[in-house]
């Protein structure tokens, strides 16, 4: 699932740290209480916690909620510490994030906006 996103419209990233001993409903009430945003959106939400060296992402597929956990081996997310917030990614920031690399590229390596969806 981490790596296919087909059946996602919006991904977003909660910048700063997250709890990792949260489960579905911490990450939910985050969302909702926190963030004032819709748990329930054809969206997947990623956490992220100190460490930097595991990630969560929340999922609503229509059935239920979709928990998935991952840990690297070795290395880091290249994880945004800014103050705490929801931002948005693309597919293709979503893709750098995944490969280790930052997701604030130089401008010269952004897609088009017409090449994200």
């Amino acid at each position: 699932m981490l790596g296919d996103l087909s059946g996602v419209s919006k991904l977003y990233l909660v910048t700063g740290h997250t709890d990792m001993r949260l489960s579905i409903n911490g990450l939910m009430s985050v969302i909702r209480d926190t963030y004032q945003m819709d748990p329930y959106a054809d969206a997947l939400y990623l956490f992220c916690g100190r460490r930097s060296d595991r990630l969560k992402a929340l999922y609503h597929d229509k059935t239920g909620f979709v928990l998935l956990y991952m840990r690297l081996d070795s290395g880091r997310f290249q994880w945004p510490r800014n103050a705490s917030e929801v931002r948005p990614l693309t597919r293709q920031e979503y893709r750098w994030l995944m490969e280790g690399l930052s997701i604030d590229q130089p401008k010269a390596l952004r897609p088009s906006k017409k090449a994200d969806f």
